[in-house]
């Protein structure tokens, strides 16, 4: 089992910086940085702090959804991501925890 910490940012969908979606360029910087893993996925539905619901609709054409990325790392890294992302001026939510990481293997 490995200690680290678990980090959760939510990323308007349409967003972009630099020509790329930004849960994309998040990626690729996560990555460059040498964090072991990333994922990316779309909410279905979600409100936040404008208390506004947001729901996906099959003929939606603008995106309103979160991309909610999520890491696993140590903080040191993490923080060095989150400072990227300050150093482009990008506002976002984050939750960051300590968490355990593990592997179940079959005997």
């Amino acid at each position: 089992m490995t200690q680290g910490i678990y980090l959760k940012l939510f990323v308007p969908e349409q967003l972009r910086l630099h020509g790329n979606l930004l849960y994309e360029w998040v990626l690729k910087q996560a990555e460059a940085i040498g964090i072991p893993g990333g994922s990316a996925v779309r909410a279905l539905a979600s409100f936040g702090r404008d208390g506004r619901l947001h729901e996906q609709h099959f003929f939606e054409l603008a995106g309103e959804l979160p991309i909610i990325l999520e890491f696993f790392a140590s903080d040191e890294t993490l923080n060095q991501l989150l400072a990227l992302l300050a150093a482009e001026n990008q506002s976002l939510f984050y939750i960051k925890f300590n968490a355990e990481a593990g592997q179940i293997k079959p005997k």
